[in-house]
């Protein structure tokens, strides 16, 4: 079987994930414009936090606005600091599956979160198991633990689930059949795991508590942003936003979308489709 085939993306968006209740101020998006056939260098043409970009930082309008934004974009790429999919050991069905699950929830994404935990103890002994997707891309947590189920709950119930409605978005790798005539893909990137894979600093570059940043934490995100303009142009005064926002966000949104274009290119498609697992699980292109 012929391996699939990605449309000529023009543009990668990478969205530092947040399912916080107001998510839109430390979401952040990051707008890259991508020459097609990939032979020119990348451009960064757009960094603000969601909540700017939607005018309300509240999650709701916020991420309202994102699906929307999402379903507006032509020829575009979307890298997305959020997991996409659920362990297989917690439901024995298809990401359709989890998606109704999550869809039907009747409580908050913690709650949901400790049903997780509490299913995973009885079905498989642990109280957090890892995708496969997560443990090769050395992700720095599970997908619901209490740090990330917010991420993972809203970003499959609030953002995934309502674009597949829309015969014109793909998010892999779940979506294949339709990646013909996409004419905009999702995909789940992760930050940390870009500096993981090329050797970067993957910790002590945020600084979440504000404040003048401390010089140590300065060197590292200097290190990551001298790594991004090798591949990718970016503006003085978008290197300065990367470089002095406090929680590291805007920074991590840059990762996604860089490192999440060239991962989905690099990417074995034909191997990524025929596993199983990635295909009810997930997979991080990062």
């Amino acid at each position: 079987m012929d391996g699939p085939i990605l449309p000529p993306f023009r543009t990668a968006f990478g969205v530092d994930f947040s399912g916080a209740k107001r998510a839109g101020r430390t979401a952040w998006v990051a707008e890259v414009a991508a020459a097609p056939d990939g032979g020119h260098l990348p451009r960064l043409v757009g960094l603000a936090p969601l909540g700017r970009l939607a005018g309300d930082d509240a999650r709701g309008p916020a991420l309202a606005w994102l699906v929307e934004r999402i379903r507006r974009s032509e020829n575009a790429l979307w890298a997305v600091d959020a997991p996409f999919g659920l362990p297989i050991e917690l439901y024995d069905g298809g990401w359709d599956e989890q998606l109704e699950v999550v869809r039907a929830w009747g409580g908050d994404a913690y709650a949901f979160g400790l049903h997780c935990v509490e299913r995973a103890r009885t079905r498989c002994g642990t109280m957090h198991p890892r995708r496969r997707t997560d443990l090769e891309a050395k992700t720095p947590f599970d997908c619901t633990h209490y740090r990330i189920i917010y991420q993972t709950f809203h970003a499959m119930r609030d953002v995934v689930a309502p674009l597949r409605a829309d015969a014109g978005v793909c998010v892999l790798p779940f979506d294949w059949p339709s990646l013909p005539t996409a004419r905009r893909v999702v995909v789940e990137s992760c930050p940390a795991s870009v500096l993981k894979r090329h050797g970067l600093p993957h910790r002590n570059y945020k600084q979440p508590a504000g404040g003048r940043l401390e010089r140590f934490r300065l060197r590292n995100r200097q290190q990551i942003a001298r790594w991004l303009e090798d591949r990718c142009e970016i503006s003085r005064h978008r290197r300065r936003v990367m470089l002095t926002d406090p929680g590291g966000d805007a920074l991590d949104a840059v990762l996604c979308a860089v490192g999440g274009l060239a991962a989905v290119r690099a990417a074995d498609l034909a191997s990524v489709r025929d596993d199983v697992r990635y295909g009810r699980e997930g997979y991080i292109f990062g």
